[in-house]
């Protein structure tokens, strides 16, 4: 149902040719009215409210805004947005309003000028859920203090968390432990009944003449309890990786590498779960894609968690899209699943620590993947659409990062 300013608006479009000079000056006055009450409301909120056209040119910014980026409202207006915001990916974001239907984007980005800042974006097509583009609003919120709040709160609170974190993992051994010892004392049994020690299966299995049957059933007992012993094994070695990587991270040992190559090592990995699950993975790699500066191993594992939830997103079927690309000094991998999407409400909280939304999950995948681009300087960007599956970015310098100058007046001439 539309709302009464958009009905008094529609209605006096409709007659603005029969309107006479008094009744015109009434509905220009209404609208200074509301456009001053507007204004008044947008500059006493804390978040930066940005408003783009669908060229990515500024058309409206609020105090907050300005103060952010540095730029006042004579100076921005009809600017290009990535000036105000150079580490805006605005191509990826008019992308997604393009496509058209419910869609949620989320940003998060460092603000070098005029004093560096973290910051949280949210962004929002002007036209809805229709496809095509009339441009967009940008919801900026400073989030420097509430990240180094953050940051401090992990830190002293890693000893607290490391010994609820302990009770945790031991409860989550013991069923496994439990599970290996005794079908480690059934194979004994079963060995015994061979006549010849551990290490000499197959020789008792030879001289078993005469009894094929008991023998043939006796090694498939084998097989199969061993083949319960490894899935525990795999279990156990899952849980304490993620415990570790949680409990004492470490620096990332940067050099130049591959980014396509880490992406292909890990899909290679995970695939046999992929094929076990009937998942397909679609690869879309940037030919010649430059060398960037990352830990192998840090970012292979980030990815590690990542496709692991896209694959539990999809449940049984689906497609994993995975491309990978060069942008703003840097180079991408995005993965793109054909799940459910993440729920709005959702959306804030699947960083935090010990969150999920998994029967078994442990709530530290993602706050490790979140850990681990940060430290490597880079971004990780999250997009949903309900019911068209979710979207994770990771963005990575190819270069230590520097500071951003802004170009002067006489630059641009």
């Amino acid at each position: 149902m539309p709302s009464t300013k958009s009905s008094f608006i529609e209605k006096v479009l409709g007659r603005i040719d029969v309107l006479n000079p008094e009744n015109l000056q009434s509905f220009v006055e209404r609208l200074a009215r509301d456009r001053s009450f507007l204004e008044t409301l947008f500059n006493t909120i804390e978040d930066g409210v940005l408003v783009a056209d669908r060229e990515g040119k500024v058309t409206y910014l609020n105090a907050a805004a300005s103060q952010l980026t540095g730029f006042d409202e004579d100076a921005a207006m009809d600017q290009p947005v990535t000036r105000l915001l150079p580490e805006l990916d605005w191509a990826s974001l008019q992308a997604a309003d393009h496509e058209g239907g419910r869609s949620v984007m989320r940003r998060e980005f460092e603000l070098d000028y005029p004093r560096k800042r973290f910051i949280r974006l949210y962004a929002a097509p002007l036209d809805g859920e229709a496809k095509g583009s009339t441009g967009m609003a940008l919801i900026l919120h400073d989030a420097t203090e509430a990240r180094e709040q953050t940051h401090e709160a992990i830190e002293s609170e890693r000893i607290q968390a490391l010994t609820l974190l302990a009770a945790s993992v031991a409860h989550e051994l013991g069923n496994p432990l439990n599970a290996l010892s005794i079908h480690l004392q059934l194979m004994e049994r079963e060995i015994r009944k061979l006549g010849q020690p551990a290490v000499g299966v197959e020789g008792g299995l030879a001289k078993r003449e005469g009894d094929p049957d008991e023998v043939s059933d006796i090694a498939a007992k084998l097989e199969k309890y061993i083949g319960v012993a490894k899935g525990e094994v795999n279990r156990l070695d899952y849980i304490v990786t993620q415990f570790l990587q949680a409990i004492r991270p470490s620096k990332p040992k940067l050099k130049k590498n591959s980014l396509n190559d880490t992406v292909q090592e890990t899909i290679e990995l995970l695939r046999p779960e992929f094929d076990n699950r009937g998942q397909a993975i679609k690869l879309e790699f940037a030919k010649s894609l430059p060398l960037a500066v990352f830990d192998a191993a840090q970012i292979k594992q980030s990815l590690i968690n990542l496709m692991k939830n896209s694959m539990h997103a999809m449940s049984t079927g689906g497609e994993l899209v995975i491309k990978t690309g060069e942008a703003g000094g840097g180079v991408w991998v995005s993965l793109t699943d054909t799940g459910g999407g993440i729920p709005q409400e959702q959306i804030k909280r699947i960083f935090e620590p010990y969150y999920t939304t998994k029967e078994k999950g442990s709530g530290l995948g993602l706050m490790i993947v979140q850990r681990i681009v940060r430290d490597h300087d880079g971004r990780l960007e999250l997009m949903s659409h309900g019911g068209k599956g979710t979207t994770f970015r990771i963005w990575l310098p190819q270069e230590e990062r520097r500071q951003h100058l802004l170009e002067t007046a006489a630059n641009e001439a």
